[in-house]
């Protein structure tokens, strides 16, 4: 699977769950640890991610919010949430299947060649999913897929990862651990 493909079974991954939000759960709180906002609500992770998606299309074209953030202080979310997050991501799947990719992709935290940038996106859209749907009971597992990609281009670097903070400890699987739960349980994400 190529870092790209990777990229996008994350991004399909997260819509998959965004999609089952029940919109009378926006106003719920969720962990800290899920953002640096403060009184952080579904709809604020939400709106995080409407942000992070709609930088998807600059970002593969080599932008970045150094050079003009158009998407600061935008409601992006507007009177439809999940609508409006599924038209931001179909912007940011058509972007990437244009196949106009730039070499180097300008994160906030630093620039990085684009295979690592898109292992860096999957990582972020990827357990968030599986955050977002055991936090919130919507039934959801990484595909078999999604679980190969992140072996083949993520988990080789998790410890390195680990200590700039992405990852948290790693957890001892279960002895009946299943691909999922292994791949989880290195990541430091697994939740029984």
């Amino acid at each position: 699977m190529t870092p790209a493909t990777l990229f996008l079974h994350a991004d399909a991954a997260l819509r998959e769950v965004i999609d089952q939000l029940d919109p009378a759960d926006f106003s719920a709180p969720v962990p800290q640890e899920w953002s640096q906002l403060e009184s952080l609500t579904l709809l604020g992770i939400l709106g995080r991610h409407a942000y992070d998606e709609a930088w998807i299309p600059d970002v593969l074209a080599g932008r970045a919010a150094a050079d003009g953030d158009p998407y600061a202080d935008v409601d992006l979310l507007g009177d439809d949430p999940i609508a409006s997050y599924d038209a931001l991501n179909d912007t940011a799947t058509a972007a990437l299947r244009s196949g106009d990719i730039a070499e180097t992709f300008r994160f906030t935290y630093g620039d990085y060649p684009a295979a690592e940038g898109f292992a860096h996106l999957a990582t972020y859209r990827a357990f968030q999913a599986y955050s977002i749907a055991k936090h919130f009971g919507i039934p959801f597992h990484l595909s078999t897929d999604l679980v190969a990609g992140f072996n083949e281009h993520v988990t080789p670097h998790a410890d390195e990862w680990r200590q700039w903070g992405v990852f948290p400890p790693a957890i001892e699987p279960p002895a009946d651990a299943d691909d999922e739960t292994r791949l989880l349980c290195t990541l430091g994400f697994w939740q029984p």
